[in-house]
C-alpha cells in the first residue's frame, strides 16, 4: 500500500493519497507481527500533520482501471493535506482520516469487492466513521497486511504487503520480491477540486466546522470560485447573490453596510472578529484576492456575538497558509480608469512544513462614472502558521488596509434626484476621506485528546481616517440648492477581543455531544474632533464648486468607550443519525461610558457624560430532521440584544432592544448542488423613539416586524455548469412607534428580490477551458425614509462574462451592468441616495503555479 500527498497539477492544488497494495515479500527490516502497528499510529500521526482543522469535503470516489490495478478517486473540495491515523485492528488494516467527510450524491460509503482487488486482499471500503472522520479499511483473508513507513519528496508513503497465512509468514531470510504478474496494485488518489459554487461546511453559525445541512439557521457561503467568476472589486457587490440581502453604502460612499432580513446590519465580521472603519462604517476596505468565502449568517446571532441587530450578519473568511508552495499574480482593468494587480503567494518555511505562510497583496485604482470621483485602495495581508506539536498550532494574522478616495455624498432624498444625471456631484472636487485600518489575530489550537480542543484568540483592529468634505443636508425644491456645511473630522476607532473556547465531543449513552463553552472579552474605545462650517448652499441643476469655503461655526467631539463580557454555552446533540438538536445560550454584560462637547466658535463649551450597563441573555434553540439522506427538515427560536445606550427624562437607562425569530426550513444537499428554503418572522421591541412629552428625550417603546420567505440555490448542476441563484419575499413594517405611521416599510428593505448567475465551461475538445457566464439581479421598491415619503424604483440588472484558461493561465472579460440601465442603489440615513454605476467592462488576466 503506498499513500502520498502533493500537487496533481499545475492547475489545481491537490492533495493525493495512493494505496499500492501486493503480496511483496516483507523486507528483512519491516517487523512482520501486529506489535508494530501502536508504533506505526505514532508515525503517522506525526508526519501526517494538518496545518489546519478545517473540515476537508469527499464529494465523489469512483474505482477505474489502470495498468497497475484499479485506481480508487475520492474528489475533494479544498487542496489542503489530510491527516492519517493508522488504527489498524484484526485482519483489517484501517487508515482514519480525521477532519474530512464523504458527501457522496448516492450515499456516505463506497466499497470495493469484486472483482477481487488483489490476492490476499478481500476488500477495500471507504465510508464516513463520524461527522468528522472518514474510514478507509483495506481488509486481508487471513491476516493484517504489514506495513513499512517512509518519507519521500512526494509526500507520506506506506508500503503494505498483503496478508499471508500465519504459517507462512514471511521472514528476514526470503526473497524480497515475489510478486505475481495479476496482483497489481491498486490506487487512492485524493485530489483538490477548488472550483465550486456549493461549500457543505461553515463556522459561522456554531463556532464549530459543522454542515450546513445540520445547522437549524439559514446560513449561506458565496464562496472564492463565485468572488473570481463574478469579478468582484468590492465584498458589497457580493451578498447580492444571497437572498434577503440587500447591499448599501454608506458615509461617503467608502464604507460598506448590508440590509439582512429588513434591518440594518451593524456587524461585519473577519473571521469572526469584529473591524470597523472609522467614523461610520461596518467595515473597511477588503481585497477579495484575500477572501476565501462570505458566509451569511441570518436571523439572530447574538448567541455567539453578543450586542447585534437580529437581521443577522456577515463573516468574511481569508484564505488561510498551504502546505504546498502556491504562487498567483492577477491583473484587472477596465471601465472609469480602473486597475488593480494582486499577488497571492503561500508554502512552507521550513523542510518539515511545520511553519506555513500566506501573503496576499492588491491595489486599486479606481475613477467612476460620478464627475470627479477617484481614489485608492491599498491592502496586505501576511498569515503565519506554526505547528508546534502535533496536537498543537499557532496563526497570526495581520492585515494592513488603507484607503484614500473622494468623498461623495450623493443625492438629496427628492424626487428631484431622479431628473439629475447620475454624474452629477454635490460635493467639491477636492473633498477626501482617508482612513488606514490595522488588524491583528492570534489563534492557538490544542487538542488535549481526539474528543477535546481549546481554541483561545486574540484579535485587535486600529482605524483612523480623517475627512475634508462637505456634508449635504436638506433640499429646498423651491431654491433647488442643497445646505451644505464643510466638516473637518479626524477620528479613530479601535476594537480589542479575546474569545475561548473549548469544544468537548461526547456520548451520554447513543447520544452524541459535541459541546461548546467560552468566553469572550471586547473592549472599543473612539473619538472624534470635527468642525463644521457655516451654511453654505449649492444649486443641483447648476452647480458651482470654486467658491470659498465657509468659517467654522460650531465643533463638536466626543470619545467613548465599551467593554462586554459574554459567557456562552451550545450544545449539538445528535439524538439518531438523523435527528439533531441544537440548544445554547449566551450571557452578556455590558457598559459604555460616552463624552461629548458642543460648542458654538468663541462660546463657552457644552460638554456632558453619560454612563449606561446593560445585562441580556440570548438563548437559540433547533431541531433538524433528516428524513432521508439528502433532505433536513429545521426549526428554530433565537434571540438578539443591542444596548440602546439612552437615557429616558427620568434618568433612568432605557433597556435593549430585543430581537426575537422563529424560522422553519428545508435544506436539500444532493453533494454538488444545495438549496435551502426558509420562511421566518422577526420582531424587534424597545426601539427608541421620542417621548411626546419630553421631545428631547427617548422612549423604549418602538416595534417592528419582519417576516419572509426565501429560497437559495448553489453548486454544480452538471460537469462545468454552475449556479447561485435565490428570491425572497419580504415585508418589514412598523407595528408600534410614537412619531412614525404604523405600517410604514423599513428603508432599503425590498418586498421582493431575485438573483441568478450561472456559469459554464467547456469541459472537453479543442474547445476545453472556454466559459461563459450570464446574471440577472432584480432588486424591488424601496423605501428610501422614514416616513415614506420616496421610494426608490425597482430595477432588473444583467451581468455577463467569458473567460478561458489553459495550463495555469486565464483571462476573463466582464460586463457588469450589460444594458446600462439606471437604477438607484440604495440610501442612507434618510437623507440621502446613490445611483447604480452603469455599463462597467472590467478584464483580467491571471497566472497560478
Amino acid at each position: 500500500m503506498l499513500i502520498k500527498a502533493g500537487l496533481l497539477n499545475t492547475l489545481y492544488l491537490a492533495t493525493i493519497v495512493s494505496i499500492l497494495i501486493s503480496n511483496q515479500t516483507v523486507r528483512a527490516e519491516v517487523n512482520t507481527t501486529g506489535n508494530q502497528t501502536p508504533q506505526l499510529s505514532k508515525d503517522v500521526s506525526i508526519l501526517a500533520q494538518a496545518p489546519t482543522t478545517e473540515i476537508v469535503q469527499v464529494t465523489g470516489v469512483t474505482a477505474n482501471p489502470t495498468e497497475k490495478g484499479v485506481e480508487v478517486i475520492l474528489q475533494t473540495t479544498s487542496g489542503e493535506k489530510l491527516q492519517l491515523v493508522n488504527l489498524s485492528q484484526g485482519n483489517a488494516y484501517i487508515v482514519d482520516i480525521p477532519n474530512a467527510q464523504l458527501r457522496l450524491p448516492n450515499g456516505d460509503s463506497f466499497t470495493f469487492t469484486s472483482p477481487k482487488p488483489v490476492e490476499g486482499i478481500s476488500e477495500i471500503i471507504v465510508t464516513n466513521l463520524d461527522a468528522n472522520t472518514i474510514r478507509v479499511t483495506v481488509t486481508g483473508e487471513t491476516g493484517l497486511p504489514v506495513v513499512e513507513l517512509f518519507d519521500s519528496d512526494e509526500g507520506l508513503i506506506l508500503g503494505v504487503v498483503s496478508a499471508t497465512p500465519p504459517q507462512t509468514q514471511a521472514t528476514p531470510e526470503q526473497p524480497a520480491a515475489q510478486t505475481e504478474e495479476n496482483q497489481e496494485p491498486i490506487e487512492l488518489v485524493v485530489t483538490g477540486e477548488q472550483d465550486i459554487y456549493s461549500v457543505p461546511n461553515a463556522s459561522t453559525a456554531t463556532r464549530t466546522d459543522t454542515p450546513l445541512r445540520d445547522i437549524p439557521q439559514s446560513i449561506q457561503v458565496i464562496p472564492q470560485q463565485v468572488l473570481k467568476d463574478q469579478q468582484v472589486t468590492r465584498i458589497l457587490d457580493a451578498v447580492r447573490n444571497v437572498s434577503g440581502v440587500t447591499p448599501q453604502k454608506g458615509y461617503g460612499d467608502a464604507t460598506d453596510f448590508y440590509t439582512i432580513r429588513g434591518f440594518n446590519s451593524n456587524r461585519t465580521l473577519r473571521n469572526g472578529f469584529n473591524v470597523r472603519a472609522a467614523r461610520g462604517g461596518t467595515s473597511t476596505f477588503t481585497a477579495p484576492s484575500s477572501v476565501e468565502r462570505v458566509e451569511v449568517l441570518k436571523g439572530p446571532a447574538s448567541v455567539l456575538y453578543g450586542q447585534l441587530e437580529p437581521g443577522g450578519l456577515v463573516n468574511i473568511v481569508t484564505k488561510k497558509p498551504l502546505s504546498d508552495p502556491y504562487y498567483a499574480a492577477e491583473f484587472t482593468a477596465g471601465s472609469y480608469s480602473f486597475y488593480s494587480p494582486s499577488l497571492d503567494i503561500s508554502g512552507p518555511l521550513t523542510t518539515d512544513k511545520k511553519l506555513l505562510y500566506r501573503l496576499n497583496a492588491s491595489y486599486q485604482n479606481f475613477g467612476s462614472f460620478i464627475d470627479f470621483v477617484n481614489g485608492e485602495n491599498l491592502s496586505i495581508v501576511p498569515v503565519v502558521n506554526y505547528q508546534i506539536s502535533d496536537r498543537t498550532a499557532l496563526t497570526f494574522e495581520y492585515e494592513h488596509s488603507r484607503s484614500n478616495q473622494s468623498f461623495n455624498d450623493g443625492l438629496p432624498i427628492d424626487p428631484i434626484s431622479f431628473e439629475l444625471p447620475i454624474s452629477r456631484n454635490l460635493n467639491n472636487p477636492d473633498d477626501t476621506l482617508d482612513n488606514t485600518t490595522n488588524s491583528l489575530n492570534f489563534t492557538l489550537e490544542h487538542g488535549f485528546n481526539d474528543n477535546i480542543r481549546l481554541r483561545t484568540v486574540f484579535g485587535a483592529s486600529f482605524s483612523e481616517g480623517t475627512t475634508l468634505a462637505y456634508r449635504l443636508f436638506n433640499y429646498n425644491p423651491e431654491t433647488n440648492e442643497v445646505l451644505r456645511a464643510f466638516r473637518n473630522s479626524p477620528d479613530y476607532e479601535n476594537d480589542y477581543s479575546w474569545q475561548t473556547d473549548v469544544i468537548a465531543k461526547f456520548n451520554t449513552g447513543a447520544v452524541k455531544h459535541e459541546l461548546l463553552v467560552g468566553f469572550e472579552l471586547a473592549f472599543n474605545d473612539n473619538a472624534y474632533n470635527a468642525t463644521d462650517s457655516e451654511d453654505s448652499f449649492i444649486n443641483v441643476f447648476n452647480p458651482v464648486y470654486d467658491t470659498p469655503i465657509p468659517l467654522a461655526l460650531y465643533s463638536f467631539s466626543g470619545k467613548s468607550n465599551s467593554n462586554t463580557i459574554g459567557l456562552y454555552l451550545q450544545d449539538q446533540i445528535t439524538l439518531s443519525p438523523n435527528l439533531k438538536l441544537l440548544i445554547g445560550g449566551r450571557y452578556d454584560f455590558a457598559r459604555a461610558k460616552s463624552d461629548s462637547n458642543f460648542q458654538f466658535i468663541g462660546e463657552p463649551d457644552s460638554p456632558t457624560s453619560d454612563e449606561f450597563y446593560n445585562e441580556a441573555f440570548s438563548p437559540r434553540v433547533g431541531l433538524v430532521y433528516q428524513p432521508i439522506e439528502p433532505i433536513s427538515l429545521y426549526a428554530s427560536y433565537s434571540r438578539s440584544f443591542l444596548p440602546n445606550n439612552a437615557k429616558t427624562f427620568s434618568g433612568e437607562i432605557i433597556e435593549p432592544t430585543r430581537g426575537k425569530q422563529l424560522e422553519v426550513g428545508v435544506k436539500a444537499d444532493f453533494g454538488r448542488l444545495s438549496t435551502t428554503l426558509a420562511a421566518y418572522e422577526i420582531t424587534k421591541t424597545n426601539i427608541l423613539t421620542s417621548d411626546r412629552d419630553n421631545p428631547f428625550f427617548s422612549l423604549g417603546v418602538g416595534e417592528v416586524r419582519s417576516r419572509g420567505i426565501e429560497l437559495d440555490i448553489s453548486g454544480e448542476i452538471l460537469p462545468g455548469w454552475n449556479v447561485i441563484a435565490s428570491t425572497f419575499i419580504n415585508d418589514s413594517v412598523i407595528t408600534q412607534d410614537n412619531n412614525l405611521p404604523i405600517g410604514d416599510t423599513l428603508v432599503n428593505a425590498p418586498r421582493r428580490g431575485a438573483s441568478l448567475w450561472t456559469t459554464y465551461e467547456i469541459q472537453t475538445g479543442d474547445l476545453q477551458g472556454l466559459g461563459f457566464g450570464l446574471g440577472v439581479f432584480y432588486v424591488g421598491d424601496r423605501q428610501a425614509e422614514l416616513p415614506n415619503n420616496l421610494v426608490l424604483p425597482s430595477y432588473v440588472r444583467a451581468d455577463a462574462s467569458i473567460f478561458y484558461r489553459r495550463d495555469n493561465w486565464r483571462i476573463g472579460l466582464n460586463f457588469k451592468n450589460l444594458s446600462d440601465t439606471r437604477y438607484y442603489e440604495s440610501s442612507q440615513n434618510s437623507s440621502l441616495i446613490y445611483p447604480g454605476t452603469p455599463l462597467t467592462v472590467l478584464g483580467t488576466v491571471s497566472v497560478q503555479f
